[in-house]
């Protein structure tokens, strides 16, 4: 460590991805800050509220932190998976029972989730400002140097964790270029309440124009995530909720019977974008800064709590500084198989399921009757979902 780095890490953005950092490297012998622009707000809990789906290896990473039991709390586990494609009845099924676990993963509420990690950060010695704006950081041979809005003592850390969004105004502040590939696409995410018990399992039934989701909730409701295009998702947006009921049912079709109720609904643009390097001089991208990918199968923020249990574990075994570059270097290699794999994953499914070319139909068709059918085939890619890389 240098004398000089006084904040020794400093991690900016206190979202899921830059807190679960936080709270995996507190207790340790290195002085971390957490620099966030609005802290979490306590809020109740509601039946339509968004979630996000945790699988099995987050789960696991969560366990190690300690905080896994209060997670838990509001988890709803997803005990099966049913992939089909509209109007083929070809589909695969995975199963918590076929992979020994007790669940594939978690439906878990955002803002739970963010609440658990915030309090638990509250019993630890990491050092919490928010609000707070970085408006300027410097990079030098033994520190960066962070400057913050309304506060004219600037931070002295070895490192600097870059979590702050897709758009990483860090990343582009060090001219570190990112590729962003448009699908054209937005993701409707609301929730429903079925006619049917959905008995713990989860769906995604592709179509041409995007996949739709169902993840389950407590009692009678699900997650629904709609990935439509654009201008036709702007369209059923604007429409009421009967309308809009109706368009997803017909597309879902009625395996949990009637849609009944619609809950808040909110919408974003899908786009994949990939920093051009993990890391930075004294700096390592992180979440979204990192990748940002496609929701369908639940890949991305699963991808980026690996990134932080890797670079948690790699920054306790070393004893000098934090920011030394053979460090990061090791840790960018070590992480690039998992990002490359899990990124083009993500992508080549949205492609091959949105392309209308004659004769792929068909083989998509038999690809998922093959999957669920030949375990050779449907291990690679069960373990792939529940984020042990392909085997375990």
């Amino acid at each position: 460590m240098t004398t000089a780095a006084a904040d020794e890490i400093v991690i900016v953005g206190g979202g899921l991805v830059g807190a679960s950092l936080a709270l995996a490297l507190s207790g340790g012998h290195r002085r971390v800050t957490l620099l966030e622009a609005a802290a979490p707000s306590p809020s109740a809990p509601r039946w339509d509220e968004r979630c996000i789906a945790l699988n099995a290896a987050s789960q696991q990473v969560f366990a190690q932190l300690g905080v896994w039991p209060a997670i838990a709390e509001a988890a709803t586990p997803i005990v099966a998976t049913h992939i089909s494609e509209r109007g083929r009845f070809g589909m695969a099924r995975f199963t918590a029972d076929e992979a020994g676990l007790p669940a594939l993963g978690y439906n878990v509420p955002v803002r739970h989730l963010m609440q658990v990690l915030w309090q638990a950060l509250t019993q630890t010695a990491v050092v919490l400002r928010a609000p707070a704006e970085v408006v300027a950081h410097t990079v030098e041979a033994d520190r960066v140097v962070v400057q913050l809005a309304d506060d004219p003592a600037p931070l002295n850390a070895a490192l600097m964790i870059a979590a702050d969004g897709a758009q990483s105004p860090l990343r582009a502040a060090q001219g570190v270029a990112a590729q962003t590939d448009d699908y054209g696409q937005t993701a409707m995410v609301t929730a429903v309440r079925v006619q049917r018990p959905h008995r713990g399992w989860a769906y995604e039934r592709f179509t041409p124009d995007g996949p739709i989701a169902l993840l389950p909730k407590p009692d009678d409701a699900c997650s629904l995530v709609w990935t439509l295009p654009t201008a036709q998702a702007a369209t059923l947006m604007a429409a009421d909720d009967a309308t809009l009921l109706a368009a997803a049912q017909q597309c879902f079709g009625e395996r949990l019977g009637r849609f009944q109720v619609l809950g808040a609904r909110a919408a974003w643009p899908l786009a994949r974008t990939l920093s051009a390097a993990l890391t930075g001089p004294r700096t390592v991208f992180l979440g979204n800064a990192a990748q940002s990918l496609h929701p369908v199968a639940a890949q991305g923020f699963n991808l980026g709590l690996r990134d932080v249990a890797a670079l948690a574990a790699a920054l306790r075994a070393h004893d000098g500084d934090a920011g030394d570059a053979a460090l990061l270097t090791a840790y960018a290699r070590d992480r690039q198989p998992d990002r490359d794999r899990t990124a083009g994953f993500t992508d080549r499914l949205v492609r091959l399921f949105s392309n209308r070319l004659p004769g792929l139909a068909a083989t998509r068709h038999w690809g998922l009757l093959a999957l669920d059918l030949l375990p050779p085939l449907k291990q690679p890619v069960m373990w792939q979902n529940l984020g042990f890389g392909g085997s375990r």
